[in-house]
């Protein structure tokens, strides 16, 4: 017992002793390296002509691009603007700062909005998810305007968060200047945004309902003057591609038949945007085309999920004393059909860190290998928080060790 005493109290000298240092984990002292970026598949790599003035088509997980025509040509998208409308109304529904049963009144310039639209009329109510639907499947210009306004106070402000959020996903060809795509100048975006946008939205389970059922009926009206109106989804795609589930079709003549579609099989997701097709028609075959491309071609394999420990992280001076690092999301990569035995995965964590650590902060990535050459790197992060340790919390720490 006595040597046990003198050990616990020289443990807790070289404690105090050390004390004053800089509070770090020291795992695997290697930095993280940025992947370099991929080339986009053309014709001449794929065999694929789109009748369009652009199109992306992409894998819906990775973001890995399939085939590419003009991807980055600045072009305006119509109403498939909507996408990041819808997009910016969840993010905030998921961040709580409003709700999908909110009231939403119709403003007058809500109300006024020309195209297609519920016909709602300025003073009457609707909740948050009934303007959603309204956008998703009849592409109400009414509904963007009122959601616009709900969440940001103006379209304008919304619009200035549009143009923000479009920055923070990397969307270097994009302009936003109104919230459903109406005609007017020096609003533009690419094939590629759109499909970038398309991802971040369709990660969202609620868009599903909406942008997969083909009608539905909903109240529009006054207190005391509603009648029923029809919605049918302007995306014809998913009545005649197996499989598809989304997302927004646009038109104007300057824009000519626009279209942003997602389609899923046996796990593997794509989407395929289509900009400036001559006709509704046409959009729709050469979207199905890239799909089938795409699903011939391809499949997707899971590597991890979404929480999955990848290591465990010991902690200089830190409480807890020992932590999980995990993975931040599901992740899944595209490769080509007959290749799955090819994916190898590798931890690879950052240098030092000061405490205290968050959850959910980055410290390090799982970088995908296919073949032996790097093909993806994805976040992993602190399952829990860790603060520094004070000198009671290591001195028990350390008896533990001892008794």
């Amino acid at each position: 017992m006595k040597k046990r005493i003198i050990s616990g109290c020289l443990v807790l000298a070289l404690l105090i002793g050390g004390f004053m240092g800089i509070d770090r984990f020291r795992p695997e002292e290697r930095s993280i390296s940025i992947v370099n970026a991929k080339v986009e598949p053309s014709q001449k790599e794929t065999g694929l002509k789109v009748d369009a003035k652009a199109a992306v088509l992409m894998d819906a997980t990775s973001g890995e691009v399939l085939f590419a025509q003009n991807a980055h040509k600045r072009l305006p998208p119509a109403s498939v603007t909507k996408v990041m409308t819808m997009l910016l109304i969840l993010e905030a529904c998921e961040s709580g700062k409003i709700n999908l049963s909110d009231t939403v009144t119709i403003s007058e310039r809500a109300a006024a909005m020309g195209g297609s639209q519920m016909y709602m009329e300025p003073g009457e109510q609707h909740t948050v998810e009934e303007l959603l639907m309204g956008v998703a499947m009849a592409s109400a210009n009414d509904g963007a305007v009122a959601l616009a306004e709900h969440l940001a106070g103006s379209v304008e402000m919304f619009v200035e968060r549009m143009n923000k959020r479009a920055a923070e996903l990397d969307m270097k060809d994009t302009n936003f200047v109104n919230t459903n795509g109406l005609p007017v100048s020096n609003h533009y975006t690419s094939a590629y945004d759109i499909a970038i946008m398309s991802k971040a939205l369709i990660r969202f389970p609620e868009t599903q309902k909406w942008f997969t059922k083909w009608q539905a009926t909903i109240k529009v009206g006054l207190p005391g003057k509603e009648k029923d109106f029809g919605l049918t989804n302007t995306n014809r795609l998913i009545k005649i591609y197996p499989g598809a589930i989304g997302i927004k079709t646009g038109f104007t003549q300057d824009a000519g038949y626009c279209l942003s579609g997602a389609a899923e099989r046996n796990g593997t997701r794509l989407i395929g945007v289509i900009l400036g097709a001559s006709t509704s028609k046409v959009r729709f075959a050469e979207i199905s085309k890239m799909f089938d491309y795409g699903f011939s071609n391809f499949e997707s394999v899971k590597v991890a999920k979404k929480g999955q420990v990848q290591k465990a992280l010991k902690l200089e001076k830190g409480t807890p004393s020992k932590i999980d690092v995990v993975m931040e999301d599901d992740v899944a990569v595209l490769v080509k059909k007959g290749k799955k035995n090819s994916i190898k995965t590798k931890v690879e964590m950052k240098g030092y860190v000061p405490l205290p650590l968050k959850r959910g902060q980055q410290l390090g990535e799982l970088v995908v290998y296919q073949d032996g050459v790097e093909k993806e790197r994805f976040p992993i992060v602190a399952a829990e928080s860790a603060k520094k340790a004070s000198i009671k919390d290591l001195y028990i720490q350390m008896m533990k060790k001892i008794i």
